[in-house]
């Protein structure tokens, strides 16, 4: 064992640049962290510059550098779609080669909302694809009026139920997704994440998710990477949506994090004090679901920004035998057409006092990454992907 502790930190939607499969996705062209800096100018990333983040590809403000601390490389993506379900899932060793269901266009079939409608006794409304935070001004109102429960979808494979937090009821939405989640198992029904996105306020104009979502999602087809860390009696600890998106399987222990700040503050407080053996596994959802989906190009260089500074500080924490690994699950670029996620290459930077550095270069799955965990930790291997754990080791 190289490394007594891992750090795995997902800054979800930081895509860095097409892949030759984005044309088929219609994302040809597509450059989340290129464009954000070109758009603005320029974007200051002083810590990921210093692991290598420049060395990866050209990002006005971030500079190459000759003596980078980490190693540096980006990953392609070998499954089939650019959610997070099946980008965090390959990470862990699983290659989805059939799509999740969608209903972007069509909405969810008749007979799913009339079960759903009588399973929970409340109506619906909606039944659109929508953006989170559109759908509550138009339908916001009326759901404080009627009680009649929100439900919509987007370019993910997601059913989405908003509800107002007090008016509705935090638990009574709780409920209404667990009965949604039981009938979406139906082959015909069935999506990656059932979504309580509960909401705050009395008018249109004042209405604001809160921190309070929980996702329901399908557990992988496999055992992941995570599975076998967990059975060899090794932590696997979760910070932020990474226990909904496995549905607890593997982990031995969740953090919840209502902002990217909060989620990092978290890791660096698991780093400083927690004397654990194995992973600690972080997602940083903000990127994708403040900014990115709302093609919001400021807010998400700024959020960059914070990170880079929250990177630092995580760095500076680190000890001797520990590994810090920084990756992203998909792309999700403000300047590109629509709302969706962009299919993309992923930055992948390496981090460790006992870590040298190198070029990674260009890694053929998502897989590797999990791979080279379980590499340090001597447990079971995936059957795709390729570690790279030797090739950061330094020479004594």
């Amino acid at each position: 064992m190289m490394y007594k502790r891992i750090f795995l930190v997902v800054a979800d939607s930081v895509g860095i640049g097409y892949t030759k499969e984005s044309k088929v996705y219609n994302d040809e062209g597509a450059n989340t962290i290129g464009h954000i800096a070109k758009q603005s100018n320029g974007i200051n990333l002083p810590n990921l510059e210093s692991l290598g983040l420049g060395n990866i590809t050209e990002i006005l403000g971030v500079n190459k550098t000759n003596t980078p601390k980490g190693s540096y490389g980006k990953c392609d993506e070998l499954s089939i779609g650019k959610d997070t379900m099946t980008g965090h899932f390959e990470m862990m060793g699983v290659h989805t080669t059939k799509p999740f269901k969608t209903f972007t266009d069509t909405g969810f079939p008749d007979e799913l909302i009339k079960m759903l409608e009588y399973k929970t006794g409340h109506k619906i409304i909606g039944n659109i694809s929508a953006s989170g935070t559109e759908i509550l001004k138009d339908l916001g109102e009326e759901h404080l009026k009627t009680k009649s429960m929100i439900v919509y979808t987007s370019a993910d494979s997601v059913l989405q139920i908003a509800c107002h937090e007090e008016a509705f009821g935090l638990e009574e939405l709780y409920k209404a997704c667990s009965i949604a989640r039981e009938i979406c198992m139906d082959e015909r029904y069935k999506v990656g994440r059932i979504i309580a996105r509960p909401f705050l306020g009395d008018n249109k104009d004042n209405f604001k998710r809160t921190a309070n979502r929980h996702d329901y999602a399908l557990s992988p087809e496999v055992k992941t990477t995570l599975d076998y860390l967990k059975e060899s009696n090794f932590d696997v600890i979760s910070v932020g949506k990474i226990n909904d998106i496995f549905n607890g399987c593997g982990i031995t222990k969740a953090f919840k994090s209502p902002t990217n700040h909060e989620g990092m503050n978290t890791t660096i407080q698991l780093c400083k004090n927690e004397n654990f053996t194995g992973l600690c596994f972080v997602n940083l959802v903000d990127f994708d679901a403040l900014y990115g989906h709302r093609r919001d190009v400021n807010g998400y260089k700024n959020c960059l920004e914070e990170f880079d500074y929250d990177i630092g500080i995580l760095m500076s924490e680190l000890k001797e035998e520990d590994l810090l690994i920084i990756t992203a699950d998909h792309g999700n670029d403000p300047t590109w057409s629509g709302t969706d996620h962009t299919r993309e290459y992923v930055p992948l930077l390496v981090y460790g006092k006992k870590a040298k550095s190198i070029d990674l270069k260009i890694r053929k799955t998502f897989a590797d990454i999990g791979q080279t965990i379980a590499f340090n930790f001597n447990v079971k291997k995936q059957e795709i992907g390729t570690s790279f754990l030797t090739d950061i080791k330094e020479i004594n």
